[in-house]
């Protein structure tokens, strides 16, 4: 059974103890014995810390790839030739920046860091979104020369006021997205936009290695013990396993692995091929696109994939800070007690039998239990991406987002960044987490303060 809400546990009886546990042990270091203990610009940018030297090796290679920007075909560069001929960025930090989190544009500004999905209804192969004709499945706003972009996305944005219990007064801001000059033919009536900002990439190799078993022992669909949380699995195309598998990463778990998340982003976003993905990014209907050079066959080899993977899955977790402090201690008993853990589930512990070194065996606290979760009509999108449909999304871990206005100088949070504050992302979540949003703006503005608190220890 759920949780009272915070004042109606005070009112029958509940002590102020109840409502700050203790730090448990090892929690501050979020990412088990990969933790980085760093708070800096660079937090998110450390190997693992429980790393040889020797494999650190590898890692900075794989850094390299993943900062340097690549270049139009043919090139004297032949190791990063082969951009586009469609692309969303140059490189992987450009939409990663200091392997942290992206944002909306701010006025005039292009899309820099954030991508649209696209998508019709209807179904796709191997049961994924289908195609818009003479687009493809995401939006490219950039072409080499020669090429002609597919269109140019904007947004723009209107204030929803609302109100706390206690009067203080909030605005959410609700965008809309439109695509301009269209190169490709007109888009249908029907057309689906899902903007995506680029997530934090920390910690993914431990998420990866959290056993199968555990996730799926979560799921609930038909909250069959009434307590209004019904996450379920998404269960994605595997190339590798020629199958469908579970799905972990992207914002509605629509990825199974990093290795096919890392290969898919190099298609996707830059244009670039890989064993994995061979065919260039290029739908019918775009014959410029389809008569461009290319940067070799794959223009990505296995081993640079590979290393920009290993990059990727041994990012360090940044201890958190303050984790002891009252006010932090308090904000976690009322983060538990508005029903967020539910979700947000705060512990794990990595498979023994990982397939990195680095992260087996370790107990980790990301905040996430990877399952979709109906977040509501306010943050739908209308599309359905496997299994998950338009209201669903994946619980997004949690570990760093403390550190994002530090290392990415902003706050923008949710899966477009629509929310300017940690608490405005809060206050969006609708559907399942409705009773946990009506919790919180029941909250006295001392708690919403030390709920703020625990947040940004994480």
């Amino acid at each position: 059974m759920r949780r009272l809400p915070v004042f109606l546990a005070l009112f029958f009886g509940a002590s102020c103890e109840d409502l700050a546990p203790a730090l448990e042990p090892g929690e501050e270091l979020a990412g088990g014995d990969t933790t980085i203990r760093d708070e800096s610009p660079n937090a998110f940018s450390y190997s693992a810390r429980n790393m040889t030297f020797e494999r650190r090796q590898r890692f900075v290679v794989g850094n390299s790839f993943f900062n340097k920007n690549w270049v139009i075909a043919p090139a004297s560069t032949t190791g990063r030739d082969g951009l586009g001929p469609t692309f969303n960025a140059r490189s992987c930090s450009a939409c990663h920046f200091k392997d942290g989190r992206g944002r909306p544009p701010e006025a005039d500004e292009p899309f820099t860091s954030m991508l649209l999905r696209l998508s019709i209804p209807g179904e796709g192969l191997h049961g994924g979104p289908r195609d818009v004709p003479g687009y493809g499945d995401q939006l490219q706003p950039n072409a080499i020369d020669g090429v002609a972009p597919e269109a140019v996305p904007k947004v723009t944005w209107v204030e929803r006021p609302g109100a706390f219990a206690d009067g203080e007064a909030y605005s959410l801001r609700v965008p809309t997205y439109t695509l301009e000059d269209p190169a490709y033919g007109p888009l249908p009536a029907d057309l689906f936009i899902s903007p995506r900002v680029a997530p934090v990439m920390i910690g993914m190799g431990l998420l990866e290695a959290i056993p199968e078993a555990d996730i799926v022992a979560r799921e609930d669909p038909r909250d069959a013990d009434g307590d209004g949380i019904s996450g379920r699995a998404n269960y994605v195309w595997d190339l590798a396993a020629d199958a469908a598998v579970l799905g972990r990463f992207g914002w509605k778990a629509n990825q199974s692995t990093i290795a096919q998340q890392t290969a898919g982003a190099f298609l996707g976003d830059m244009g670039l091929t890989t064993e994995m993905f061979p065919l260039e990014n290029c739908p019918e209907g775009q014959p410029e696109c389809a008569a461009a050079p290319h940067g070799g066959q794959p223009e990505v080899t296995a081993d640079l994939l590979e290393d920009v993977v290993f990059y990727t899955a041994t990012l360090a977790v940044p201890a958190r800070r303050g984790a002891d402090a009252p006010e932090v201690l308090r904000g976690k008993g009322l983060f538990a007690a508005a029903g967020c853990v539910d979700c947000h589930v705060p512990r794990h512990i990595t498979a023994a039998d990982a397939a990195i070194d680095e992260v087996r065996g370790q107990t980790i606290w990301p905040y996430t239990d990877l399952l979709l979760h109906d977040m509501g009509d306010g943050l739908g999108d209308g599309r359905r991406d496997y299994l998950a449909d338009g209201n669903e999304w994946r619980t997004p871990p949690l570990w760093g987002i403390g550190l994002v206005e530090t290392v990415n100088r902003h706050t923008s949070f949710l899966h477009d960044g629509r929310a300017r504050s940690l608490m405005e992302a809060v206050l969006w979540h609708g559907g399942e987490a409705e009773p946990a949003r009506e919790a919180v703006r029941s909250f006295s503005a001392d708690e919403r303060a030390d709920l703020i608190a625990f947040l940004e220890s994480l």
